[in-house]
């Protein structure tokens, strides 16, 4: 293998909507470039690329695959991320790893979705962007109106670099508009002068000498122009735009230059090392230097059948070597590497060393997470982990086996550990196992998965919204526990008083401060709290009315009921008990009878402080062309939403945020579909938990008394 450097190493994304031809485009690099015998193909499931079964079946990408080329003298590794929204995580692993992210659009399809949100994630990363028009061997494409929307939507900074001859059956090569032929084919669809303008105005912005060249001579050379080119991408004054028909292998060789000789190397210093020198170390900068200190970050875990757990790494600075111990710094644990790998889809080879940009693999370390940072000194401090969207579309499952929970859980453990968008959690309060997604595609893909993967099946089910208890006044209450069972009986008789707190509180010296003191309970003996519930027990028993040795066991009562709920059965939070009177019997009193006559004494207090449910709400944006907005105004107006912004994107695009009940927003996709016929996009976050309406609360009170009934 040849050994590169620094300077000879490109690292790309290919990103952008699903149906744009990335993974096509993807193997005819490959193939152009000799790193495959013949070139794979979708169709016929023989892509290089999309290797896995299930994308086998569906015919699209679902995970960034990681590849590698050798092109004039250049090492290339291509990250090929899937289109769909559902799959954002992949796509966001792939520019985490990349200098240079390439943006493919559909000339039949134009600007999508999936296309903003790539082009603005790169942008907001501070990559360098490339552009790429493909299927230009399509009917019925309009170009010039094609590119005035992408100057429209993404800047006047986006020019073509070469343009097609023809369109259609007409398009059969390109020309390069730097240095354009003498004779410009007649069925070009494009003014050439006038593109050639364009760019030349572009690269030479980034560059005051070259613009006062340019301006004193009134044209430049090509050789300078290509020369200027990479700065003028790093500056962002250009986003070159390549076209090509890569089922035709059209316009695929000049891009694989355009590559080689204008994606920015590891030298031009990745945003994540900016971000690291400037607010992490700025003491102890670091370096794309193979003589620095070894540090790598790892953006993709794979868990294959055959080989095990696979890591990638991105060196981001020195040298990585098998022979060398590699340390995480979340863990301060180290393993012995054994192997580097130079993944090419679903193969890899060994590599004897990897250098900044590099883009390797290492195999059976399974405590390296995505985010990691990799040393080999503990002197260093970590990366920032990188940002993904938080996954809040959840379904509830359990196997169609009995025996398998286990298995389950933790095969679902080992697809969350690949994929950053999946939350698999087991909620103690609803008692399901529940899985969040992007969309409900997402989770179908989890579910084939553990079906193929690890011969699972599992049925799902809508999860329970978590909603929260609490009450709105003080209550008090008592309850005697009494029985005679023959032998030695039960008895416990405890009486207490119940308080809302306030949801500001977090500690037990916050709590102390503001509510459980002697200047308000005077004779209280002690105080504890639970921050996850935000909730405080109070021992106010005098002359011993309830022995010393019961207050645990009355303390646990309260506590039960917790996770229990009062109301409806969902979790209680913000109150505070006070115990303040109790009886005993010296024979029949017992832990266990103290702890039901507290935990019935609590529901009835709780029950008689006017009680209320807190509802999850989430903050919501959506992305819709922007005839669609009234629609979708009148929409949100029907699930209680609160909207908070709106503003107008370029290409005709408006932005909705709004604060919404998590419960009317759990299915939005479908009918955010259904009104933009498909065109919008909406991002979900969790923001705070609110009181949920008294009509909501009366049907959802309602529910859970009919399905207690029902378990009884």
């Amino acid at each position: 293998m040849l050994k590169y450097h620094v300077d000879d190493i490109r690292t790309i994304a290919l990103v952008g909507h699903a149906a744009a031809g990335k993974t096509t485009l993807a193997d005819a690099l490959l193939y152009r470039a000799h790193a495959v015998a013949r070139p794979g193909s979708v169709d016929d499931e023989t892509s290089v690329s999309d290797f896995d079964d299930e994308e086998h079946r569906r015919h699209f990408s679902i995970d960034t695959s990681v590849l590698h080329a050798e092109y004039n003298g250049k090492a290339l590794y291509l990250l090929d991320a899937p289109g769909y929204p559902d799959f954002v995580g992949a796509a966001l692993e792939a520019l985490n790893a990349v200098e240079t992210a390439v943006i493919v659009i559909s000339a039949v399809n134009g600007i999508e979705v999936n296309t903003r949100r790539m082009f603005h994630e790169a942008r907001k990363q501070d990559l360098a962007r490339m552009i790429v028009i493909n299927k230009l061997d399509a009917d019925k494409i309009d170009f010039p109106k094609l590119l005035e929307s992408i100057r429209e939507t993404f800047g006047k900074e986006c020019v073509l670099v070469n343009a097609p001859d023809g369109l259609g059956a007409d398009f059969t090569k390109v020309f390069s508009i730097i240095d354009p032929p003498e004779t410009i084919p007649p069925k070009c669809p494009i003014d050439v002068a006038k593109a050639r303008s364009q760019l030349v105005d572009a690269i030479v912005d980034a560059d005051e000498k070259l613009m006062e060249k340019y301006l004193e001579e009134g044209t430049l050379a090509p050789a300078i122009l290509e020369a200027a080119l990479p700065n003028a991408i790093a500056a962002h004054t250009i986003i070159p735009i390549f076209c090509t028909a890569a089922k035709k292998d059209r316009g695929v060789e000049e891009l694989l230059e355009g590559l080689t000789k204008f994606a920015l190397s590891p030298k031009y210093t990745a945003p994540r090392l900016r971000e690291y020198d400037e607010k992490i170390d700025p003491e102890h900068p670091l370096q794309p230097d193979e003589n620095g200190e070894f540090v790598g970050q790892v953006f993709k875990n794979v868990n294959d059948k055959f080989v095990g757990h696979l890591s990638f790494i991105r060196v981001l600075s020195g040298k990585m070597t098998p022979d060398k111990p590699l340390i995480n710094l979340r863990t301060g644990k180290s393993w012995r590497v054994g192997h580097i790998l130079l993944v090419q889809g679903h193969d890899h080879v060994d590599a004897p060393e990897a250098v900044p940009g590099d883009i390797v693999a290492v195999a059976k370390i399974d405590d390296l997470h995505i985010g990691d940072t990799v040393a080999y000194s503990t002197n260093i401090k970590r990366f920032p982990e990188p940002h993904f969207p938080t996954p809040m579309y959840g379904l509830a499952v359990e196997p169609k086996n009995r025996g398998d929970e286990q298995k389950i859980s933790q095969s679902l453990a080992k697809i969350a550990d690949e994929d950053p968008t999946v939350k698999v959690s087991h909620d103690p309060q609803t008692h399901e196992l529940v899985v969040a997604g992007i969309s409900q595609l997402h989770l179908e893909v989890i579910q084939n998965r553990l079906k193929r993967r690890f011969g699972l099946e599992i049925v799902t089910k809508e999860p329970k919204i978590p909603y929260r208890e609490t009450i709105q006044t003080e209550a008090s209450a008592d309850h005697r526990h009494k029985k005679q069972t023959g032998g030695r009986g039960q008895f416990a008789e405890v009486h207490l008083r119940i308080y809302p707190l306030s949801r500001d509180i977090k500690t037990l010296e916050q709590l102390q401060a503001e509510f459980a003191n002697k200047s308000r309970f005077e004779k209280m003996r002690a105080v504890h709290y639970d921050p996850d519930h935000n909730f405080a027990f109070i021992d106010h028993i005098v002359g011993g009315t309830i022995p010393n040795q019961f207050i645990p066991a009355v303390e646990k009562g309260c506590k039960e009921l917790l996770e229990r709920g009062a109301l409806a059965g969902y979790r209680i939070q913000d109150v505070a008990v006070e115990v303040h009177f109790g009886k005993d019997h010296p024979v029949d009193s017992s832990e266990a009878a103290f702890k039901t006559a507290a935990r019935i004494a609590f529901k009835k207090a709780f029950l008689a402080a006017r009680p209320i449910l807190l509802e999850p709400i989430v903050k919501l944006e959506v992305t819709v062309p922007s005839k669609y907005t009234g629609a979708i105004l009148s929409d949100l107006n029907t699930r209680r939403a609160q909207v908070e912004n709106q503003d107008s994107l370029p290409g005709d695009l408006t932005v909705l945020t709004a604060k919404v009940p998590l419960a009317e927003v759990t299915r939005y996709k479908a009918s955010l579909d259904s009104i933009t016929q498909g065109q919008g996009s909406y991002i979900l976050d969790y923001s705070h938990y609110d009181v949920v309406p008294p009509q909501v609360q009366q049907q959802i009170v309602s529910k859970a008394k009919l399905a207690a009934d029902e378990d009884e």
